[in-house]
């Protein structure tokens, strides 16, 4: 989700201090290995990837569960 900063330098502050808020609790997530539902397969996956996908919309092959991304292609894991 891309936020467009204020036009108002008044407002570029508390801008500022919710996108960082924000990014605070996406790391605090990563962190405690919290993993969103996937619904539509990564444009660009990465040897290493993990993803919990929905199994209806993104099923990349075994149904709903955890997906590993290796050697070039997803991995059920569980």
């Amino acid at each position: 989700m891309h936020n467009t900063p204020p036009d108002d330098p008044g407002a570029l502050a508390a801008f500022l201090r919710e996108e960082l808020s924000k990014i605070e609790a996406a790391l605090i997530a990563v962190g405690e290995g919290q993993l969103d539902l996937t619904t539509v397969a990564p444009t660009k996956p990465r040897e290493g990837m993990i993803r919990l996908a929905d199994g209806t919309l993104w099923n990349p092959g075994s149904g709903s569960g955890f997906y590993g991304y290796r050697a070039g292609a997803w991995r059920f894991l569980g």
